[in-house]
């Protein structure tokens, strides 16, 4: 067979050498059946043969402005003919223009980056900080959560992913979340914030560094804290002298109407976190950012971190280039203004589906929960399973061209922010039919 990177092979041949020779990530290896892609242009994507789908997830939560954009594409390509890499002790032009950019993007005085691979990275670095600035050892972090898949960002992250790798790292406090939806969390802000309390209490305030937490929680539901509850959590790490570390890192550039989640409810974090959405995931890069007050820890302390690509300048032409385009397109004011539509679809399928149990939406960050009974609330699939319902969906979504996370009982509805109206009813058109076989489900 012709390996040769000459993009002649069929959606075949490049998954037969794929499961042959890699490891997909969180799969029995034995089970995968990915998508073959050859391209990919705007909201959509193509497999080798042709056939179009719409990429309603944005890939990873991450493809922001859509693919293909050549503004980025042609910042990278000059970059890597002007200059690849140097090692990061070394400055760059785009080090120097990403880390200004961003220094006026951020909420409050966070002025000071150190660039990662990606959002784990971040992760690491940011609980590192906040350890090596408060000399304290414990994190706070909730169950429904997702920090990434290196060993630290692993043992943060609250969802089953995690159970592989424990024990993991040491001084781990986990926390309820205010979650309103299928699956009971706590009923008001005020029990969250008061269970917090008590927590921190309990472990001792002055063991604890930090509070991570994604500002919209992703994968593990697009939960969107009630007012009240980041400006509580903000008081309790101040009262305690607590690090407050905002993960920023899906929900953040324009996901949800907002260069960051954050700024919905005007709270600064210490420290925040960020990736995907910085490069549009055109080019691996993360950050981590700090307020003044703990980068100026680091004039006379040791940063103990590093990374040979540290601030690698393909990576920050990109972002560069993906911050553009967000600015040029009006990208974050337009999230906004089709978040409102994308929440009249969701009420469209919880009116005409009984199978549909609640919905959730920021911009364009968005979830459609499924359940057999609307009365108990019953999941369409368990807690960390599927059900031969939720796998029917998602086959008829692959047959019908739309590509989206369907992860236990939900539909996820994340598409690129360059998204138009009517590509929006595209997918939506989709979604109403396939959740027929969910409905049929329905006891009561």
């Amino acid at each position: 067979m012709d390996t040769k990177l000459t993009g002649t092979m069929t959606g075949e041949e490049m998954v037969a050498l794929s499961r042959r020779h890699t490891l997909f990530e969180w799969s029995v290896q034995g089970a995968v059946d990915p998508i073959p892609v050859a391209r990919a242009k705007g909201i959509y994507f193509w497999t080798p043969e042709g056939k179009r789908y719409i990429d309603f997830n944005s890939q990873l939560m991450s493809v922001n402005i859509g693919h293909g954009d050549e503004r980025v594409i042609t910042a990278i390509q000059e970059q890597a003919a002007t200059l690849a890499y140097v090692n990061p002790a070394m400055v760059t032009e785009p080090r120097a223009r990403l880390a200004a950019k961003l220094a006026e993007l951020c909420p409050g005085d966070i002025d000071t980056f150190f660039f990662t691979n990606g959002g784990a990275e971040a992760t690491e670095n940011a609980i590192r900080i906040a350890r090596m600035v408060t000399g304290r050892h414990k994190i706070l972090v909730r169950y429904r959560s997702y920090h990434g898949a290196t060993a630290g960002s692993l043992t943060l992250t609250g969802d089953p992913r995690r159970w592989g790798s424990e024990p993991g790292i040491p001084g781990i406090v986990r926390v309820m979340d205010p979650y309103h939806g299928i699956q009971r969390g706590w009923d008001s802000t005020e029990q969250a914030l008061a269970h917090i309390e008590e927590v921190i209490q309990l472990e001792g305030p002055k063991n604890i560094a930090a509070f991570i937490l994604e500002t919209v929680t992703g994968t593990n539901g697009i939960l969107i804290p009630p007012d009240g509850y980041m400006q509580g959590v903000r008081a309790l790490c101040d009262r305690h002298g607590i690090l407050m570390i905002a993960d920023e890192v899906m929900a953040g550039f324009g996901r949800t109407g907002e260069w960051f989640a954050i700024n919905h409810w005007h709270v600064v974090p210490d420290i925040i976190t960020m990736a995907k959405g910085l490069t549009s995931s055109y080019v691996p890069l993360g950050a981590v950012g700090l307020r003044q007050v703990h980068a100026q820890f680091f004039r006379d302390h040791m940063f103990y971190g590093g990374l040979t690509y540290n601030s690698h300048t393909l990576a920050c032409a990109a972002a560069l280039a993906t911050i553009r385009v967000y600015e040029e397109d009006d990208l974050i004011r337009q999230t906004r203004i089709r978040g409102e539509l994308l929440k009249q679809l969701h009420a469209d399928m919880a009116a005409k589906h009984p199978s549909v149990g609640a919905t959730r939406a920021i911009g364009l960050f968005g979830i459609i929960e499924l359940v057999r009974n609307r009365q108990t609330l019953e999941p369409m699939a368990p807690f960390n399973g599927t059900s031969p319902e939720m796998q029917a969906l998602a086959k008829f979504f692959r047959q019908e061209g739309l590509f989206t996370l369907v992860r236990w009982n939900a539909v996820y509805t994340n598409p690129p922010l360059c998204i138009t109206d009517d590509q929006l009813r595209e997918a939506f058109d989709i979604i109403d039919r396939g959740l027929s076989i969910t409905d049929q489900a329905v006891t009561a």
